[in-house]
């Protein structure tokens, strides 16, 4: 039996075109999303479109660490960050406006804009599939769509109004091409502070490297220009799993084992959260 196209993914098929041809108007086909050449991507039973196709330069979130990070987010811990991204992300923009989230994992901040643009619609690409099921389900004005972010945008020009980068990798030039010439890119990246309790303790965690930041400007100046910066910064609590949550959901989930969690007061209780969000507009 063909599956429905999601009301949602419906909506933004306009924004996209075919990632083997680049031709415009993806369009429904027997469960399918085909364009006029012939080419076809699956839409998958939990609501996403598979336009990726080939070998991926990485596979994302496995299972355990979706369910650790819905089970994490779900505490509010990030509720703070999410906040600033949606105020940033709903400064000047259209009321219909177009938000596309790149490496959008469970759709948490994508929701979070939506929430707060009643008439906006949004995408979420992101490698994993696991990821994708959530993210599909997020918001009932939020497509989903697997895509690596290193690759050209399955995505017409100039069609997003905010491009949201959280805790993502980035295309500076990918993210340029499909901004209309008023929109604006978000990103957020941990300072060298975020975690450190964490990182302090664990063995084998995934360190921030403190060249980061100065490479960030660096890839996107040519094709960006700062509107303002915020850090956000407080303590946050961690109760019963929280920290086992926040750790699994992590990069460094990959580099450290259950052994290296035990011992009495290893975990911490309470982690320093800290990021920085800035809003850029086109060159």
């Amino acid at each position: 039996m063909p599956v429905l196209l999601p009301p949602a993914l419906e909506l933004s098929l306009d924004l996209l075109r075919c990632p083997t041809c680049r031709t415009p108007c993806l369009r429904p086909h027997h469960g399918a999303l085909r364009c006029p050449a012939g080419h076809t991507f699956d839409i998958a039973r939990h609501g996403y479109a598979g336009l990726l196709t080939g070998t991926r330069a990485t596979s994302g979130d496995d299972a355990a660490m979706v369910q650790a990070r819905d089970r994490f987010l779900s505490t509010g811990s990030y509720a703070p960050i999410r906040h600033v991204v949606a105020r940033l992300a709903a400064d000047s923009v259209p009321e219909r406006a177009r938000i596309l989230d790149v490496g959008c994992g469970t759709g948490y901040y994508l929701a979070g804009v939506l929430d707060q643009l009643p008439g906006a619609r949004g995408l979420g690409l992101d490698t994993s599939v696991r990821a994708l099921r959530s993210a599909a389900r997020a918001h009932d004005r939020a497509a989903a769509a697997t895509w690596d972010v290193f690759r050209p945008f399955p995505l017409a020009d100039g069609v997003a109004d905010v491009v949201l980068d959280v805790f993502a990798p980035r295309n500076p030039a990918e993210f340029h091409r499909v901004l209309r010439p008023t929109g604006r890119l978000i990103v957020v990246r941990p300072t060298g502070r975020h975690l450190a309790e964490l990182r302090g303790r664990v063995p084998g965690m995934v360190t921030i490297d403190p060249a980061k930041e100065q490479r960030l400007h660096r890839a996107l100046d040519p094709f960006f220009k700062v509107t303002v910066t915020e850090q956000v910064e407080y303590p946050a609590a961690l109760a019963g799993p929280d920290a086992l949550n926040l750790l699994a959901m992590t990069p460094s989930a990959r580099h450290v084992s259950r052994a290296d969690l035990t011992g009495d007061g290893l975990l911490p209780d309470r982690v320093t959260v800290s990021v920085l969000v800035t809003a850029y507009r086109r060159r």
